[in-house]
């Protein structure tokens, strides 16, 4: 079976019109979707648990007679840990471990100053009271996900997170289950689509409504995510997962292949991108992947994501693949180079950066620490990966003394006063000494 893929020279005139042909995505343009997430958002809402029984039961064909059959007690997330294999309750353990330190890191702590007259001004952060964590249960099911968005909102003390998962025909996957109850999962709900979502975000009887949802998912979450933004707070809209390596041509090829692989066997809109500078280089990996290809379980979801939305990309020399790296704004970013720390120094877009030949981004998905919630579609130019600070909240502190009252209310009153506002101005008025 021939092996395709897109092959690209950055240097030549057309290569800008094709790359941005080879980028384009749009996670929630379907207005079929739209119009069908639309109808099941609002009847979640009006209807509550019958519409969500309903669904889950049409959808994932979930043999349920109440929707308090949904809810999981926390003694079957028990019985699931002590069930399955002891090398993945090792595993999973030694992952949350990992996950649990790094986040730690990022916990922010309340603070402020004293200024010359007495008047203090801070921060104060708060975590939120209430998170929802979407974990997929479609084509494949991701333990690891339930790791890496329960753990950073349970460092930063969020009280209840509560953990939404589809169970398609009733099947369940034992290490979902397991690793709920490592990460401290408050509540399990087996739903999910653009229903769970909508419950999530509303409330029903058996959903409690949360503060913020977070979590992937296919085109049916992300437009149901991106309709109840504002009711909650959400992550991110996710699309597709990507990877872009960076290689001088010193890798093994099979590494880089494989590497290429690990993403384009998500799904098919996925993306596996090549930058080299080394044209024998290129050609090599692509014999590699043709060769290594038909030996992955999931070689037709592989084959067509690299078909449709795949690259190897001709470049002069690494400088220009920095440029390019910073063009795509990809989710993950390997430099299997010989000096990555310089060039990391000039990438400035991209999700979670994976340094050297050594360092495989499949142990990012896993268990090095990082999270592997991440910006995709190029929003790696204005966001960041998941973390504890998604997860808490900054209020700010204005504690004013007589002195500092006078003072800065002097200011206030010039300023209101000039957008005309002399409520403001008067209220600011009454507090300075003559």
């Amino acid at each position: 079976m021939n092996f395709d893929i897109t092959e690209l020279d950055a240097n030549q005139s057309d290569f800008a019109q094709r790359l941005d042909a080879l980028l384009a995505w749009e996670s929630v343009s379907d207005h079929r979707v739209l119009q069908a997430v639309t109808d099941i958002v609002n009847d979640v809402r009006k209807r509550g648990d019958a519409a969500l029984l309903e669904f889950t039961q049409k959808f994932d064909r979930v043999n349920a007679q109440s929707a308090a059959e949904l809810v999981v007690p926390q003694s079957r997330l028990q019985q699931a840990l002590e069930k399955i294999p002891a090398d993945q309750r090792q595993a999973l353990e030694t992952a949350a471990q990992r996950v649990r330190v790094y986040h730690q890191h990022q916990k922010q702590e309340s603070w402020q100053f004293t200024e010359a007259d007495g008047t203090v001004l801070g921060q104060k952060i708060t975590p939120l009271d209430r998170v929802g964590i979407y974990v997929p249960g479609g084509k494949a099911s991701y333990p690891s996900s339930v790791l890496m968005n329960a753990i950073p909102a349970k460092v930063a003390g969020v009280k209840e997170v509560i953990m939404v998962v589809p169970t398609p025909g009733g099947e369940v996957n034992e290490m979902v289950f397991a690793a709920a109850a490592i990460a401290g999962v408050d509540k399990l709900i087996t739903v999910g689509g653009a229903q769970a979502v909508a419950a999530l975000a509303y409330g029903t009887a058996i959903v409690p409504r949360v503060d913020k949802i977070v979590g992937p998912g296919n085109i049916y979450v992300a437009t149901a995510k991106r309709m109840v933004f504002g009711q909650v707070g959400i992550d991110m809209i996710a699309g597709p997962s990507e990877i872009l390596v960076v290689c001088d041509g010193k890798t093994d090829p099979d590494w880089i292949a494989l590497d290429l692989f690990s993403q384009a066997e998500h799904d098919e809109d996925a993306q596996s991108i090549l930058i080299s500078p080394d044209r024998d280089f290129l050609q090599k990996v692509k014999t590699a992947m043709a060769r290594l290809l038909p030996t992955l379980e999931r070689e037709s979801i592989a084959r067509v994501s690299l078909k449709n939305r795949g690259a190897l990309i001709l470049v002069k020399d690494l400088e220009q693949a920095a440029e390019l790296v910073n063009r795509i704004a990809p989710e993950h970013l390997e430099l299997s180079v010989e000096n990555p720390v310089a060039l990391a120094e000039k990438v400035r877009h991209a999700g979670a950066i994976f340094m050297g030949r050594h360092t495989a981004e499949a142990i990012g998905d896993y268990c090095a620490g990082p999270n592997h919630v991440l910006p995709t579609s190029s929003t790696a130019r204005y966001s960041s990966p998941l973390g504890v600070y998604d997860f808490q909240k900054r209020s700010s502190i204005i504690h004013c003394s007589p002195q500092g009252a006078s003072t800065l209310g002097k200011v206030a009153s010039v300023l209101a006063r000039g957008e005309s506002l002399t409520a403001h101005a008067r209220s600011a008025e009454y507090r300075v000494k003559d």
